[in-house]
């Protein structure tokens, strides 16, 4: 990529699971197709992606930086698992959130993704995430609770001319009181791009500090964050398993979801040719 990509993670509910998104696509990003990779924590209220990390009491954050305290490269920290991480203060700190999209410019010359964890509040500061993003992922589960705050911040991005890529449906259970696939869909207008499903290897790794991605990289919800990924920048995913490849040649093992994701893959990598 010659121009970094800033791609905004929303939901305007807390616990859906998006600061858990983050983390794990900055990881498949880096981690398996080499692209270099910034999180960026834009919950200036109440943020939580350090901590998901191990990031404890970081010197500079964003809110320096949103300051005009500190230079943004010098809130910047490396993982050890390589991807970058920009903090922000868990003080309560005043800050004007719609200085983000002119601090992070500069840094579209240095990575190839810029991930953006936002406010599950609709306030300035997930209102700052939308106007600073290139495109948006909306992260939902399938609840009517959850389903009609994700409704209510798509119709916020849309107000804001703010580009939405797709939905992320997070701890599914495949139950039958569950929302399904097409009704989420069709309440929200929004295509579903990742099922990720409801895994204790996911909160084994948060306790761990570590992306569950890499922390349980053979489990489904792991290879639904490569699939999504590799969709993102037009890329090809060859899902070595198995029983995923036998069902594929019965037809029975492609989903709406992934129909979704061919459809953005081949978009962007015709962009890319």
């Amino acid at each position: 990529m010659s121009d970094g990509k800033i791609i905004g993670v929303i939901s305007i509910k807390g616990g859906v699971g998006k600061t858990t998104t983050v983390s794990n696509l900055g990881a498949v990003f880096y981690k398996e197709f080499g692209k270099k990779t910034l999180i960026i924590d834009t919950n200036f209220t109440a943020p939580n992606l350090a901590l998901h990390l191990g990031l404890v009491d970081p010197e500079t954050t964003i809110h320096d930086v949103l300051r005009n305290k500190a230079d943004i490269t010098d809130a910047i920290y490396e993982h050890e698992f390589g991807f970058h991480i920009i903090p922000a203060s868990l003080l309560n700190v005043k800050v004007n959130p719609f200085k983000l999209k002119e601090k992070i410019q500069k840094l579209r010359n240095i990575y190839d993704i810029i991930l953006l964890d936002s406010s599950p509040n609709l306030t300035g500061d997930i209102l700052a995430t939308m106007v600073a993003s290139d495109e948006l992922l909306v992260v939902t589960s399938p609840d009517y609770p959850t389903l009609s705050c994700s409704m209510n911040a798509i119709k916020v991005a849309k107000s804001k001319k703010a580009p939405i890529t797709g939905l992320i449906l997070n701890r599914t259970r495949g139950k039958h009181y569950e929302l399904s696939l097409n009704d989420i869909e069709d309440a929200t207008g929004v295509p579903v791009l990742a099922v990720l499903p409801d895994d204790h290897k996911v909160s084994e790794a948060l306790a761990n500090t570590i992306p569950a991605a890499l922390h349980a990289p053979a489990r489904e919800v792991s290879f639904e964050y490569r699939k999504l990924a590799a969709a993102l920048l037009g890329q090809q995913f060859e899902d070595k398993r198995i029983l995923p490849k036998f069902k594929k040649m019965l037809n029975k093992g492609c989903g709406k979801h992934d129909i979704n994701r061919e459809v953005i893959r081949s978009e962007r990598f015709e962009q890319l040719k």
